[in-house]
């Protein structure tokens, strides 16, 4: 069974974070933190529709100007989110650059920005024709976890303490339609973009006595076969259990942080969270707001994750890497 998603990490454990979640068999993918994003292809940074932004620290935003250079001049919308504070941030870096020939571009871009604060959200839009001035104030809205919610899926986020606001965030998948590719020639009828249209009928819940038509070219030829819209879903896909996936950076191992993440990463698929240093040195952790290891284990045990990853190391540990990776896992392992 192909998972509707194929999260990885952009830069290795010692360097900017960075997690790149790409659609199955879409052009589309979301971002997790904007670090450096030298190892993120252009073709692949043209798939993110939205980038969520845990705090604004450079070696979590850096890549903004990255994403921004890609998208210039291109018929694309980029949403992004962040922290409090974030509307000003990214003004900030829309203002170190001039902008006196964008108005002449064919194509316009544009950035559409959210602040995220625990009860609401500011929102703004800056168009590259514009040259990114905002001509209105910012749009306000409640906010109680989700930040983006479209039928297969949702993106929501909790703050966290880094001695500044900080993000979590949870891409959670309603359920999953597997293609049974076997069954689709058994019926000789190519993959295409009718797959999108079937898969939002049955996240959309659609009636299942309602017509639906399969369509592709073959030859130079339309071509067009139709079905019940339950009788197609029987015969070719495979529901089943979403996907849940959760991203956590940068937070100091405090009583509230701790009860947070384990219920917003409760029974998580995959989790994603750092361990910046030993547990021998958690007083320096302590102090510079961070997790160690054998906390971030603790965490993703009593969270009953079924696996997670750790990364977002201290370059103290450039030659001893593993010896992280084993304390999280002893940790996580060890029931008491």
């Amino acid at each position: 069974m192909s998972p509707a998603f194929h999260p990885r990490l952009v830069n290795g454990p010692f360097e900017d974070p960075a997690l790149f979640v790409p659609f199955f068999l879409e052009r589309r993918a979301l971002l997790f933190d904007m670090g450096e994003l030298h190892n993120l292809p252009p073709r692949e940074m043209l798939k993110i529709s939205h980038a969520f932004v845990t705090h604004t620290h450079m070696d979590h935003f850096a890549g903004f100007d990255a994403l921004l250079r890609v998208f210039l001049g291109r018929e694309h919308a980029l949403h992004i989110f962040g922290p409090p504070d974030f509307l000003k941030n990214v003004e900030g870096k829309l203002a170190g650059y001039t902008w006196n020939l964008v108005e002449n571009f064919e194509n316009n871009f544009v950035l559409k920005a959210t602040e995220v604060h625990p009860n609401y959200t500011f929102t703004q839009v800056y168009n590259c024709n514009n040259a990114f001035t905002s001509r209105q104030q910012p749009l306000k809205r409640p906010f109680d976890g989700p930040l983006l919610e479209e039928p297969a899926f949702s993106v929501q986020a909790i703050h966290l303490d880094h001695q500044i606001p900080c993000l979590a965030f949870k891409l959670e998948e309603q359920f999953h339609v597997n293609i049974m590719k076997d069954h689709l020639k058994r019926l000789d009828i190519p993959v295409g973009p009718w797959l999108k249209r079937f898969k939002k009928a049955l996240y959309e819940e659609h009636d299942p006595e309602e017509p639906f038509s399969v369509t592709w070219e073959e030859n130079g030829r339309a071509r067009q076969i139709k079905f019940r819209l339950a009788d197609l879903a029987q015969q070719i896909a495979r529901i089943s259990p979403g996907q849940k996936i959760v991203y956590i950076v940068d937070v100091i191992f405090s009583p509230e942080n701790a009860k947070k993440i384990v219920e917003f990463a409760s029974h998580a698929d995959q989790l994603f969270i750092e361990a910046a240093f030993l547990d021998a040195q958690a007083d320096v952790a302590r102090g510079k707001y961070h997790l160690t290891a054998k906390q971030a284990g603790i965490l993703a045990r009593d969270a009953c994750v079924k696996q997670f990853s750790v990364f977002h190391f201290s370059p103290r540990y450039a030659h001893t890497a593993s010896l992280l990776e084993q304390e999280a896992h002893q940790a996580f392992n060890n029931p008491t």
